[in-house]
């Protein structure tokens, strides 16, 4: 369809859907949680890395590890030699994160100390307001996982204070971008709470025994339709979880025949995938060997695998900007309505090939769906993904797609609604 035509209904119901599941999600540990939430639901079963696993044919799986998931299904007549079809995501979009000893007053106001991660747009979270959600760990090593409601906000300095900001506005990393959370006491009264205390309380704990906090800050307005025709989805943190969702669902839409349809969400992608949840690490390279071991096979026999299996790489791309047309390729256009975007680089931060088009291609047609390739304009610096690294670390072929978005690391970003279903469709296509 064009971007000029009514979405469709499945089209709304996805991007009602995928809005939910982002809103429950504010960080990576929330989006494990919510997705293993639904695999529960439909007959997946945990996996503790510490175990020993038996694994049946027609089984279905998933293993957690701190805020990264792989879940996956083994067809009836699976062996050791079968294939995987891996789609790789991440759970992780660019925020701030609590410092430690973050409670801290100026001029009669409480804020929390934050460091930013990853790269986001500074100017969007400003006046909004915002939650703190994460895991915090107690002194016996006990996790919790911990959402606020909206009690911080990042207010911009008036304009009668600074009458040159519409003329170029540069914050301050380290004064500037320090959420408000309250009003400091007052000499005589009581001391104030602080950012910890409220954590604290959402564990069921005393401020005193938390010993570390992975926390992250997220906006809190709602997902939502909007557009002539309610084409469009604006929400916090379509990158990426617009691709965990769909590769979530499309796992759940399929039924695995000749070979091992997997979902793969990592965190950590937004700083460079460098951790042991990240895709830089060893999480899935330790999952697929044990899934072959557990299937009675060997070193060779895991490489053969290995040779016979595609990983698709899904993380959201740009659409043309409207008013920025000069930062895209001017050639290749991507537009919103017209189907989820394959991503190619020259020097390799994407791993789209011939081969791996032709398979994306394939899937597509397959699922009835369009799909458009994305190149950066030469002048312009290309991101990267987990593709590179999945490719360079397994040996697994590999392809890079996604969702097109506009105001990519903002705060809130926003995409089309039937790209978001095209994208979940053409996955299951490939599992």
């Amino acid at each position: 369809m064009t971007s000029t035509s009514a979405p469709s209904t499945d089209a709304r119901e996805h991007a009602l859907d995928l809005g939910e599941f982002v809103a429950a999600s504010p960080s990576s540990f929330h989006a494990v949680a919510t997705a293993t939430d639904r695999l529960s639901a439909a007959g997946y079963s945990p996996l503790d890395e510490s175990d020993d696993w038996s694994l049946e044919p027609d089984g279905k799986y998933f293993v957690q590890r701190d805020g990264a998931l792989i879940a996956f299904a083994l067809p009836g007549d699976v062996s050791a030699a079968t294939g995987f079809r891996i789609l790789g995501a991440h759970t992780d979009s660019p925020s701030f994160k609590l410092k430690p000893h973050p409670d801290f007053s100026t001029a009669g106001w409480k804020q929390a100390n934050v460091e930013i991660y990853g790269g986001p747009l500074l100017n969007s979270w400003l006046d909004r307001e915002l939650r703190f959600a994460g895991r915090i760990s107690d002194r016996a090593g006990r996790e919790y996982l911990v959402s606020t409601g909206p009690i911080a906000r990042i207010p911009q300095l008036a304009i009668h204070l600074d009458r040159g900001v519409n003329e170029g506005l540069k914050l301050d990393k380290q004064v500037q971008v320090q959420p408000i959370v309250g009003t400091a006491a007052a000499a005589g009264d009581a001391a104030g709470t602080g950012i910890l205390s409220v954590l604290a309380k959402q564990a069921g704990i005393a401020v005193e025994d938390i010993a570390g906090a992975d926390v992250v800050v997220a906006d809190t307005q709602a997902p939502r339709l909007f557009g002539d025709a309610e084409q469009f989805l604006a929400s916090g943190r379509l990158d990426n979880l617009s691709s965990v969702h769909a590769g979530l669902m499309a796992l759940l839409d399929t039924r695995a025949d000749g070979a091992i349809p997997m979902l793969a969400a990592f965190d950590h992608e937004e700083i460079g995938s460098g951790s042991r949840s990240g895709a830089a690490g060893p999480f899935l390279e330790d999952v697929l060997v044990r899934i072959n071991a557990g299937l009675g096979g060997d070193a060779v026999i895991y490489r053969r695998a290995i040779a016979e299996s595609w990983c698709v790489s899904s993380d959201a791309g740009h659409l043309v900007h409207p008013n920025y047309q000069g930062h895209h390729d001017p050639i290749n256009r991507p537009a919103p309505g017209r189907g989820p975007l394959l991503k190619i680089n020259a020097n390799q931060r994407y791993t789209t090939d011939a081969p791996g088009t032709a398979m994306w291609m394939q899937a597509c047609a397959d699922a009835g769906v369009s799909t458009q390739e994305f190149v950066s304009n030469n002048q312009v610096p290309c991101g990267s993904t987990i593709g590179p690294i999945t490719a360079t670390r397994l040996g697994i072929r590999t392809v890079d797609v996604g969702l097109g978005l506009l105001s990519m690391h903002s705060a809130r970003e926003m995409c089309h609604i039937e790209d978001a279903l095209a994208l979940r469709q053409a996955i299951a296509a490939f599992f």
